[in-house]
Protein backbone atom coordinates (compact mmCIF):
# COMPACT_ATOMS: atom_id res chain seq x y z
CA UNK A 1 0.00 0.00 0.00
CA UNK A 2 1.21 3.68 -0.80
CA UNK A 3 -0.17 7.06 -0.46
CA UNK A 4 0.75 10.38 0.92
CA UNK A 5 -0.86 12.92 2.96
CA UNK A 6 -1.25 16.71 1.16
CA UNK A 7 -2.13 19.59 2.67
CA UNK A 8 -5.29 21.64 0.88
CA UNK A 9 -6.01 24.98 2.91
CA UNK A 10 -7.72 23.54 6.15
CA UNK A 11 -7.75 20.45 4.86
CA UNK A 12 -5.28 17.23 5.17
CA UNK A 13 -5.80 14.96 1.99
CA UNK A 14 -4.83 11.57 1.65
CA UNK A 15 -4.01 10.67 -1.80
CA UNK A 16 -3.65 7.46 -3.00
CA UNK A 17 -4.22 4.36 -5.73
CA UNK A 18 -7.66 2.88 -6.23
CA UNK A 19 -5.25 -0.19 -5.60
CA UNK A 20 -4.18 0.83 -2.40
CA UNK A 21 -7.55 1.57 -1.33
CA UNK A 22 -8.50 -2.15 -2.29
CA UNK A 23 -5.69 -3.30 -0.22
CA UNK A 24 -6.22 -1.49 2.77
CA UNK A 25 -10.23 -2.92 2.40
CA UNK A 26 -9.18 -6.25 2.29
CA UNK A 27 -6.57 -5.78 5.41
CA UNK A 28 -9.96 -4.51 7.40
CA UNK A 29 -11.85 -7.37 5.54
CA UNK A 30 -9.39 -9.77 7.54
CA UNK A 31 -9.60 -7.80 10.27
CA UNK A 32 -6.09 -6.49 10.31
CA UNK A 33 -4.11 -9.81 8.49
CA UNK A 34 -1.93 -9.50 5.01
CA UNK A 35 -0.58 -13.09 4.54
CA UNK A 36 -1.34 -14.39 8.10
CA UNK A 37 0.86 -11.72 9.34
CA UNK A 38 -1.36 -9.79 12.24
CA UNK A 39 -0.49 -6.43 11.03
CA UNK A 40 -3.09 -4.54 12.62
CA UNK A 41 -3.98 -5.64 16.43
CA UNK A 42 -7.33 -7.63 16.38
CA UNK A 43 -8.30 -5.19 19.48
CA UNK A 44 -7.91 -2.54 17.38
CA UNK A 45 -9.95 -3.94 14.55
CA UNK A 46 -12.71 -4.45 17.36
CA UNK A 47 -12.21 -0.44 18.04
CA UNK A 48 -12.71 0.58 14.93
CA UNK A 49 -15.81 -1.17 13.50
CA UNK A 50 -18.03 -1.31 16.63
CA UNK A 51 -19.69 2.02 18.46
CA UNK A 52 -17.79 2.27 21.75
CA UNK A 53 -19.26 5.12 22.48
CA UNK A 54 -23.28 6.25 22.83
CA UNK A 55 -22.61 9.88 21.02
CA UNK A 56 -22.61 8.60 17.57
CA UNK A 57 -23.47 5.00 17.26
CA UNK A 58 -22.50 4.80 13.59
CA UNK A 59 -19.06 5.17 13.95
CA UNK A 60 -16.06 3.59 15.27
CA UNK A 61 -12.27 4.49 15.06
CA UNK A 62 -12.66 6.08 11.94
CA UNK A 63 -14.77 3.78 10.41
CA UNK A 64 -18.49 4.73 9.73
CA UNK A 65 -20.80 1.41 10.63
CA UNK A 66 -23.98 0.85 8.88
CA UNK A 67 -26.85 -1.42 10.71
CA UNK A 68 -26.86 1.03 13.88
CA UNK A 69 -30.05 2.25 15.08
CA UNK A 70 -28.75 5.90 14.47
CA UNK A 71 -25.82 7.85 13.55
CA UNK A 72 -24.62 11.55 13.20
CA UNK A 73 -22.95 12.82 10.23
CA UNK A 74 -20.15 15.21 10.26
CA UNK A 75 -20.86 19.34 11.27
CA UNK A 76 -24.36 18.14 12.39
CA UNK A 77 -25.40 17.93 16.17
CA UNK A 78 -28.76 16.12 14.85
CA UNK A 79 -28.84 12.32 15.51
CA UNK A 80 -30.63 10.38 12.25
CA UNK A 81 -32.38 7.09 12.83
CA UNK A 82 -31.70 4.20 10.78
CA UNK A 83 -28.37 2.87 9.39
CA UNK A 84 -26.44 4.75 7.72
CA UNK A 85 -27.13 3.59 4.37
CA UNK A 86 -30.31 1.95 4.60
CA UNK A 87 -29.78 -0.21 1.24
CA UNK A 88 -26.31 -1.32 2.30
CA UNK A 89 -25.46 -4.77 4.43
CA UNK A 90 -26.03 -4.38 7.67
CA UNK A 91 -22.58 -5.69 8.90
CA UNK A 92 -21.02 -3.10 6.45
CA UNK A 93 -18.25 -0.61 7.63
CA UNK A 94 -17.27 1.98 5.37
CA UNK A 95 -14.58 5.27 5.00
CA UNK A 96 -16.26 7.47 3.97
CA UNK A 97 -14.21 10.55 2.35
CA UNK A 98 -14.77 14.08 0.87
CA UNK A 99 -16.03 13.65 -2.75
CA UNK A 100 -17.90 10.63 -2.52
CA UNK A 101 -14.02 9.38 -2.09
CA UNK A 102 -15.19 5.07 -0.31
CA UNK A 103 -14.07 2.14 0.74
CA UNK A 104 -16.94 0.01 1.74
CA UNK A 105 -16.08 -3.46 3.64
CA UNK A 106 -19.25 -6.63 3.65
CA UNK A 107 -17.84 -9.23 6.03
CA UNK A 108 -20.55 -11.55 5.15
CA UNK A 109 -19.98 -11.59 1.64
CA UNK A 110 -16.07 -10.89 1.64
CA UNK A 111 -16.28 -7.79 -0.19
CA UNK A 112 -14.45 -4.52 -0.79
CA UNK A 113 -15.77 -1.66 -2.89
CA UNK A 114 -13.35 1.35 -3.72
CA UNK A 115 -15.07 4.28 -5.39
CA UNK A 116 -12.67 7.10 -6.58
CA UNK A 117 -13.69 10.10 -8.81
CA UNK A 118 -15.52 13.68 -8.76
CA UNK A 119 -18.23 14.11 -6.23
CA UNK A 120 -21.05 11.98 -7.98
CA UNK A 121 -23.18 15.37 -7.50
CA UNK A 122 -21.23 17.92 -8.26
CA UNK A 123 -23.94 21.10 -6.87
CA UNK A 124 -23.74 18.86 -3.48
CA UNK A 125 -20.38 17.56 -2.54
CA UNK A 126 -20.18 15.81 1.11
CA UNK A 127 -17.94 14.89 3.78
CA UNK A 128 -19.54 11.41 4.47
CA UNK A 129 -22.60 9.83 3.55
CA UNK A 130 -24.09 10.77 0.07
CA UNK A 131 -27.53 9.73 -2.24
CA UNK A 132 -24.55 7.73 -4.27
CA UNK A 133 -24.40 5.44 -1.25
CA UNK A 134 -28.22 4.32 -1.34
CA UNK A 135 -28.22 4.10 -5.47
CA UNK A 136 -24.85 1.92 -5.37
CA UNK A 137 -26.18 -0.41 -3.00
CA UNK A 138 -29.75 -0.91 -4.13
CA UNK A 139 -27.55 -1.95 -7.72
CA UNK A 140 -25.59 -4.45 -5.93
CA UNK A 141 -27.76 -5.67 -3.93
CA UNK A 142 -29.75 -6.73 -7.04
CA UNK A 143 -26.88 -8.59 -7.94
CA UNK A 144 -27.34 -11.07 -4.89
CA UNK A 145 -31.58 -11.79 -5.28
Amino acid sequence: MNGSWIQNNNNSVFWSTTRSMARFGLLMLNKGKWDNNQILKESYFYEATNALQPINLGYGYLWWINGQPSFHLPGSQATFPGSIVTTGPIDMFMALGKNDQKIYVVPSRKMVVIRMGNAADPSNPTFAVSGFDSQLWLKISALYQ
